[in-house]
Order: structure tokens, then C-alpha cells, then sequence
């Protein structure tokens, strides 16, 4: 039996219409919930994801702001612009778009961000809190992931996870919350040996490692529910998973496309979390 195909859009669709409601009540109270974006430099894509998250805030009525500064801005400039947000009580959550240029450290803007408008839940305290389990600022894409996984109707609990890739942004934090739904939970990556020993066990199988095509049906246990992060554009121009698609839907029972699997559901948690921050900052 062919996979059931997760189209993070369909999903990312319905968080956001609830997401709306939340906001038209918020606005009742006078509470308009505020995002600003900064981008460092004229990177194609880092521009066409922020164009992505103004226009989701848009839709459910989140208020945005962008702020473009060229790639010769200072350290010292950029952290200065971050201190302002953070004083402004109109800016809930604060997104630095990431790569930054060489001479700026990202750690240093990281950290720079208040916590409690750290949206893209990458400051220290934001990871820290998440790994002792407590509510925090939860990152957009391992988040967006576990949504994902929920919304099939999976129960994670006692299932076998295993996880390939252990990236800070992805492969980390999603196994940490994967711990969390009580999965039991396997970490692979690029020095993994005799990886199909791993993968085949696994109930859920998340795929975040960059690289086109690595995992074919020979990797993944029947019926598995398999999520795949990777976005690579192959030699033709084409758009590609780590997975080979039509071959593991063959054998998965769910399984994310690439494009339109994951990657609506990232900024939709980014929306999901500027709601939530605007919700804890009226209360203080």
C-alpha cells in the first residue's frame, strides 16, 4: 500500500486559521502580536524566506516589520539594533535571518535576543529550558516536525525514533522532543556505520542531512511514518529530499514531499510562537 502523503501545506493551513482566531481575539484586548525581521545582505534565498514569513503574518494578522541592512553593517551596529527591539513593547518576537556575514558572529546576535522574544527559539536559555522540559520558545523546525507527526494520528509513545543528522537547528532539538512524546530515540549521522541496521527498526524516521536521495526503501521499516527535512536542488534545477520519494512511499505509511512536506510548517510555528510571546508579554 502506497504512503499517505503529509502535505505540511494542508496542515500548516489549518494551525494558521487557528492561529487567526487567537489573534482577532488578542485584538479585542488591544493586543496586536508584532514580529520584526532583520536580514543582514542580498542572499536570494534568505530574502525569499523572510518575504515567506511577512506574508504569513499577514494572513493570520500578526503585525510585521523588516529591516534590511547591507552585508558591511558592524557587530556592533547589528547588536545595537537588537538591543532597540528588544525595549519596544510593540515587538514580541525578533528573527535575525540566518547565514549572517563572516565578520558577524551569529552566537553574539543569538544571545543578544531577549528571551522571551526569541521566536526561533535558538538563544541558550530557549535550548536549555527545552532539554529540562519546560515551556519555552520551541525551535520552528523541529516543532513544526512533531505537529506533523501528531497530525497523522501516530501516538510517538514507545515508538522507535531514530533521527539522521545532528545539526543544532534540526537533528538535536527534534530528538529532544521526540524523548518528550516518549519515543525512544536513535541518533545517526555521517560517521554512522551500517546505517540500514538503524533505520529499518525505526517506527518514525526523520531524514535531515543535506544530501539528495541518501535514503531508499532498502533503509526504511514497512510502514514507517517518515519525515524528510532535506532540501537540495539537484543537477536538472529540481527541488529534492534526502529521501527518494518514490520509492519509500511505496513502503512508508506516511511520508513528507519535498518541497511542500516540512517546509510550510517552519514558518507557521514561527507564527505559532509570536502569538504565543505576545500572549506572555500582555500578562507581565
Amino acid at each position: 500500500m502506497a504512503a499517505t502523503i503529509l502535505q505540511g501545506k494542508e496542515v500548516a493551513q489549518s494551525i494558521r486559521a487557528e492561529l487567526a482566531n487567537e489573534v482577532a481575539e488578542l485584538n479585542k484586548q488591544g493586543i496586536v502580536p508584532g514580529l520584526t525581521v532583520v536580514i543582514v545582505g542580498d542572499d536570494p534565498a534568505s530574502h525569499s524566506y523572510v518575504r515567506g514569513k511577512a506574508k504569513g503574518c499577514e494572513e493570520v494578522g500578526i503585525s510585521s516589520e523588516i529591516i534590511m541592512k547591507d552585508a558591511d553593517i558592524t557587530e556592533e551596529e547589528l547588536l545595537i539594533i537588537i538591543q532597540q527591539l528588544n525595549e519596544n513593547p510593540n515587538v514580541n518576537g525578533i528573527l535575525v535571518q540566518l547565514p549572517l556575514p563572516a565578520h558577524i558572529s551569529e552566537h553574539a546576535v543569538i544571545e543578544a535576543i531577549a528571551p522571551e522574544k526569541d521566536v526561533d527559539g535558538f538563544h541558550p536559555i530557549s535550548i536549555g529550558n527545552m532539554v529540562l522540559g519546560n515551556e519555552t520558545m520551541l525551535p520552528c523546525t523541529p516543532h513544526g516536525i512533531i505537529e506533523l507527526i501528531k497530525r497523522t494520528g501516530t501516538s510517538m509513545a514507545g515508538k522507535h525514533a531514530v533521527v539522521i543528522g545532528r545539526s543544532n537547528i534540526v537533528g538535536k532539538p527534534v530528538s529532544l522532543l521526540l524523548q518528550q512524546e516518549n519515543a525512544t530515540v536513535t541518533m545517526c549521522h555521517s560517521r554512522t556505520q551500517n546505517l540500514e541496521d538503524y533505520t529499518q527498526k525505526a517506527d518514525i524516521l526523520v531524514v535531515a542531512t543535506g544530501r539528495a536521495h541518501m535514503i531508499g526503501k532498502e533503509h526504511v521499516k514497512p510502514g514507517a511514518v517518515v519525515i524528510d527535512v532535506g532540501v537540495n536542488r539537484i543537477e536538472t534545477g529540481k527541488l529534492v529530499g534526502d529521501v527518494k520519494f518514490d520509492e519509500v512511499k511505496e513502503v512508508a505509511s506516511f511520508l513528507t514531499p519535498v518541497p511542500g512536506g516540512v517546509g510550510p510548517m517552519t514558518i507557521t510555528m514561527l507564527l505559532k510562537n509570536t502569538v504565543v510571546a505576545a500572549k506572555k508579554q500582555a500578562k507581565q
